[in-house]
């Protein structure tokens, strides 16, 4: 139990970290302080109650408990708790908070060492729990836990309902979420305003035990965090009523101040009502057992074995080579949306079921947790439909802000799937990824280059997306090919050729139709194989460019976006016209021979378009 000068300690940390997020707002001239203030005694509580183990000089240490700030907007308090923890200095929080080159962002990232990951995109910061929690539950095998602190108004998002389902059926007894209940959003009252019940009925639905509690309680408080560490096989959520202004009475539970800085006058007034601040005061943190994981060091890999004369769908290798890479890379994982034997990440899953986390049909969530899992120092895959993908984009766009190593795999992508028709061709997906800062977008064509790619991908740092087929497609390459990020191969070529084809994936094989049919009638063309389409090999472009009248590009993808607009970019200071081939029609069901004809991106298409420029 908490002593008197146990509370008065609190009390005075709490008034400390209030000033804090009035005076950094009002210097910055924004800011969200109201929604900061809400959650100062559940924060201050769990960080300087006694609860929170962490090892301030080693932020990266495996065993420290995490704290996740899902309400991003709410920075102000996560860097007000490091002043008063005595890692921030407090004059520097209040001149450089939101100003340009300060790791004090007005929502957080990784610029600032003690955040775990980019946030202030809401509904995501509980996925990204979910994949830490399932990291140190299922992978290190740690006692450490992770805190979530959540607001109301995200509570709308479906991508919360996906984390607190696959918490539950994951027993992730080491996630806690903090549910900051203030009543106000943005422009007026939440979905259920103080209703405790309201939330505690839905989150228990869910499998979660729920403790309500007076949020500016500290005897409250820190019994709720006490009773945490006695749940067994369930996550728990702490759902605290608060007011939003806490501690300012012009401020508390008032509608309109959200997103609003005080002005300086207004900031002389709030405190004044704080009373007198101890600039001194300091939290400490109880420091968390120094145990590490026990991670196998990285061995050989086998090499990749396939019957020259025996065709293989790249999603097909993709699983193939997951699991032959393990042994070189022993902190892969697998993360699935219920799709696995069609993606055959179930390869990896049947030899590596521990690495493997079934996610379900929650494409949000699971870019979350693999996130999560990312910045716990995982290398995860995520697979699903490259349709699918296009659902957890903002999860996907928000995780580069966190600076991971993550790779994304997109199988069932183009019109030649076929019959399933168009609500299961991924279309839109080499655009999504090509917009994403560093990002690296892969497109292999045969088992081989897959192969390949998949072990470039699990090498490189950073963002990696990789596109796969469905159909089986013909070995075109020998295991003793290369395939290194931002190169391409030329399949065919001479110094008469007429039209440069750049291509990738299914397509490829059109274009070598193409050229056999243009051979029989006396007519060369050159034929690139663009694999790597983000970055791209530009020398080998420009020089087919120099040595060809023209530069045909074909993609089963739409135009916007995709291959054909990655070379353009690259070729438009030269004189040599660029023609795209891609999806252009609204996709129907049918075979895939139908399907690439009728988009006029088949071995036809590619002819007739050859014919028409020479």
């Amino acid at each position: 139990m908490a002593t008197a000068s146990d509370l008065e300690k609190l009390q005075k940390l709490a008034a400390l970290v209030r000033y804090y997020i009035l005076a950094s707002t009002t210097r910055a001239g924004s800011g969200h302080p109201t929604s900061s203030l809400s959650a100062v005694e559940l924060l201050v509580s769990l960080m300087f109650g006694g609860f929170f183990r962490y090892d301030p000089d080693n932020p990266g240490h495996p065993n420290n408990d995490r704290l996740i700030f899902s309400k991003g907007h709410a920075s102000p308090l996560l860097y007000a708790l490091w002043v008063a923890a005595g890692r921030l200095d407090g004059q520097e929080f209040i001149d450089t908070y939101r100003r340009l080159g300060s790791p004090l962002e007005g929502h957080p990232t990784v610029a600032f060492p003690y955040v775990e990951a980019a946030t202030g995109s809401l509904g995501q910061g509980l996925s990204i729990g979910v994949g830490m929690a399932l990291n140190a539950k299922y992978l290190d095998k740690l006692p450490y836990i992770t805190y979530v602190l959540l607001g109301d108004s995200e509570m709308a998002e479906g991508s919360q309902w996906e984390a607190l389902a696959i918490a539950a059926h994951y027993r992730l007894d080491n996630l806690v979420g903090i549910l900051d209940v203030n009543r106000l959003g943005q422009r007026g009252e939440t979905m259920f305003g103080h209703s405790l019940e309201a939330y505690g009925r839905r989150i228990q639905a869910f499998g979660w035990e729920t403790m309500l509690v007076d949020g500016h309680s500290f005897p409250e408080i820190l019994k709720a965090y006490r009773e945490v560490g006695q749940v067994a096989d369930k996550p728990t959520m702490i759902i605290a009523k608060t007011i939003k202004g806490k501690g300012i009475s012009f401020l508390e539970d008032k509608n309109g101040w959200h997103g609003k800085a005080l002005k300086p006058e207004e900031l002389e007034q709030a405190l004044k009502e704080l009373g007198e601040i101890d600039l001194s005061v300091r939290g400490e943190l109880p420091k968390p057992e120094d145990r590490r994981p026990s991670r196998p060091a990285p061995g050989p890999a086998a090499e990749p074995d396939y019957p020259p004369a025996v065709p293989v769908a790249t999603r097909t290798a993709y699983g193939r080579a997951l699991k032959r890479l393990y042994p070189a890379f022993p902190d892969i994982v697998s993360l699935d949306g219920e799709v696995s034997n069609s993606t055959m990440a179930e390869i990896f899953a049947q030899a590596y079921p521990e690495r493997f986390f079934e996610m379900y049909i929650a494409e949000q969530n699971m870019v979350g947790a693999a996130l999560g899992l990312a910045r716990r120092g995982r290398l995860p895959f995520v697979s699903t439909f490259a349709a699918f993908l296009t659902r957890a984009f903002d999860q996907i766009r928000m995780s580069q802000y966190s600076e991971p190593n993550l790779k994304f795999v997109g199988s069932h992508a183009g019109v030649s799937i076929g019959e399933d028709g168009p609500s299961q061709m991924g279309l839109e997906d080499l655009a999504m990824f090509r917009t994403l800062l560093n990002s690296v977008v892969l497109y292999p064509a045969d088992a081989l280059a897959t192969e390949r790619l998949v072990e470039e991908a699990a090498r490189h740092p950073g963002i990696v997306y990789l596109r796969t087929t469905r159909s089986p497609t013909p070995i075109l390459y020998s295991p003793e090919e290369a395939f290194p990020i931002g190169g391409c191969k030329v399949l065919r070529q001479s110094s008469r050729d007429a039209v440069t084809v750049v291509t990738a994936g299914i397509t490829l094989f059109e274009a070598l139709k193409a050229y056999d049919e243009l051979q029989r009638e006396g007519i060369l063309i050159r034929v690139v194989d663009l694999y790597s389409i983000k970055p791209l090999d530009q020398a080998a472009l420009e020089a087919a460019a120099r040595e060809t009248r023209a530069v045909i590009t074909v993609e089963d993808h739409y135009a916007e976006g995709g291959l054909g607009e990655a070379v353009k970019s690259v070729l438009a200071a030269t004189p040599t016209p660029v023609f795209s081939l891609a999806v252009r029609k609204k996709p129907l069901s049918g075979t895939p021979e139908e399907l690439l004809d009728y988009e006029e991106i088949s071995w036809q298409a590619i002819v007739a378009r050859v014919k028409s420029l020479i």
